[in-house]
């Protein structure tokens, strides 16, 4: 059974859109709580969010909608959604639910949801929840109806979470550091953290209204940042999305530094503290350089499927600890259960400061390869993988670049449009060998 409503990441579109709608929240929360009642009588549920003006509206319908199952709801305001991972697994509560859509303009919306245990919940329980909105509601009565009630140091808790995972023996005084929340879930949870470990932080995007998350600032925008860094003079800028689940870091340079890169720190890292790295996964979109470096040290490489849900289903399944996407969902399963902008960020910092080296220097052997993707546009109905002509070049491709570069045509999940991605180590080549496929695909 496919799925109707959700995605790589929970259910997301445009509010006031089907069926990012008031009405429709309801029912999902009510349908989610009716599956949760099957194995507990009387299950807890934790609601956080991003700052978008359309949280208020369908936090209430979701509250409601709880409510009406017989399921108690504690709201926890606007906080990343690492951090509501982290307070359903510490409040012992039957699942964590995320108002967001991360990195997308504040006219969208969307709903995540996390199991007790602080992780993205499986493909079956989504189909279960699809299921179950197909059935009519089954209102409980006034006396079984769920309860609600707000958690007032929500922010303070988390803060304190992501110290803790902070080397005790370390500091970051002495380093300048800026800030850049995308006016988004992190805005006062990021300075405060980065501050109370000893930093001089400067902000940007900290001053959400609403209506201004991800505007020309975050993850997705970092030459905002690159421009505040040379201005404050900065060590290091640190850039997260709406949700605060991914990260982009530039140091004092403007040089900016993706999640390949600081995936690769991170078991870089591992490896400086003498401990061992049985193996990494990334995804289909990750540079080839990093996937040769990890093996040049005999560690392990799996790609998965692009989305941070099945980076840790690849993990899960070969019991390692490190993964990541090129946008900067970076997974540490000994640090925490799911992608979290600033305990990654705290990663990067530590692992600068221990070695007394810059980000540059400690990446020195790294030089990720030219990546050129273009997008195809192709009719609805397209067969393109039975193309031969197409098909035909890319053998011709893939045989040109053998052992140094990559390839891979994908499909948007999206749009019409057929992704070509190329890899080589060369610029001039990457780009002429993504033009001949991209004309042959097009053809």
């Amino acid at each position: 059974m496919s799925r109707q409503y959700f995605g790589t990441d929970g259910i997301r579109g445009t509010v006031g859109v089907a069926p990012i709608t008031p009405d429709f929240v309801l029912r999902l929360a009510h349908a989610v709580g009716r599956v949760l009642k099957r194995s507990e009588e009387r299950p807890t549920v934790l609601i956080g969010k991003d700052t978008r003006i359309s949280g208020y509206m369908l936090e209430s319908a979701m509250e409601s909608g709880f409510n009406s199952a017989g399921v108690d709801v504690v709201l926890l305001g606007p906080l990343p959604t690492p951090g509501v991972a982290f307070l359903t697994r510490a409040q012992r509560a039957a699942l964590g639910v995320v108002i967001s859509a991360s990195h997308n303009p504040f006219a969208d919306n969307g709903i995540k949801f996390f199991s007790a245990h602080g992780s993205k919940l499986s493909d079956a329980w989504e189909r279960d929840v699809e299921a179950m909105l197909e059935q009519d509601p089954a209102w409980v009565d006034s006396a079984h109806l769920g309860k609600s009630r707000r958690l007032n140091d929500a922010a303070g808790r988390y803060i304190e979470f992501c110290k803790s995972v902070f080397p005790a023996d370390l500091t970051l005084k002495g380093l300048k550091l800026v800030v850049d929340a995308a006016h988004g879930a992190a805005y006062q949870v990021a300075p405060t953290v980065l501050r109370e470990l000893g930093a001089q932080v400067t902000t940007i995007g900290c001053m959400p209204d609403g209506m201004n998350i991800n505007q020309d600032v975050g993850a997705t925008h970092p030459q905002a940042l690159v421009a505040a860094v040379h201005a404050a003079q900065a060590d290091y800028g640190i850039a997260l999305d709406g949700d605060a689940d991914r990260l982009q870091v530039v140091d004092g340079q403007g040089r900016l530094y993706n999640g390949d890169e600081l995936l690769y720190l991170l078991v870089h890292e591992r490896l400086l503290q003498g401990q061992a790295v049985a193996g990494v996964v990334g995804t289909l979109m990750t540079n080839m350089a990093v996937e040769l470096a990890l093996r040049a040290r005999g560690i392990a490489f799996v790609r998965a499927k692009v989305g941070d849900r099945y980076v840790l289903e690849e993990l899960d399944k070969h019991g390692w600890i490190l993964g990541g996407e090129g946008s900067g969902h970076l997974l540490a399963l000994d640090r925490h259960s799911t992608g979290d902008g600033v305990i990654s960020a705290l990663s990067v910092l530590a692992a600068c400061t221990r070695a007394g080296r810059s980000l540059a220097q400690l990446l020195s052997e790294l030089t990720l390869f030219p990546q050129v993707l273009i997008n195809v546009r192709i009719a609805l109905d397209s067969d393109w993988q039975s193309n031969a002509q197409a098909q035909q070049v890319l053998r011709e491709v893939e045989t040109e670049l053998g052992d140094s570069g990559r390839v891979l045509v994908r499909a948007s999940g999206t749009e019409p449009l057929l992704r070509v991605m190329v890899e080589a180590r060369e610029a001039a080549q990457a780009q002429a060998c993504a033009q001949r496929l991209a004309d042959a695909f097009a053809s």
